[in-house]
């Protein structure tokens, strides 16, 4: 089982997270319980690019 914690989104730009809360209720009907989800995910797809890019950064330099 993977461990959860609280997240508190200060800083996040109000039209960010309100386009943000619509997408996930349209694609998964809810907000509650999806939110997670869906922060999970984007969260993972950012940290996926970013290693990569940084990973060919250090390709170059070689």
């Amino acid at each position: 089982m993977t461990k959860t914690v609280k997240l508190s989104a200060t800083g996040v730009e109000d039209e960010v997270l309100k386009k943000f809360k619509q997408l996930v209720i349209a694609r998964y009907g809810a907000l509650r319980g999806y939110m997670g989800k869906a922060l999970t995910e984007a969260m993972m797809l950012w940290i996926n690019k970013e290693e990569s890019e940084v990973k060919e950064k250090g390709e170059g330099n070689g």
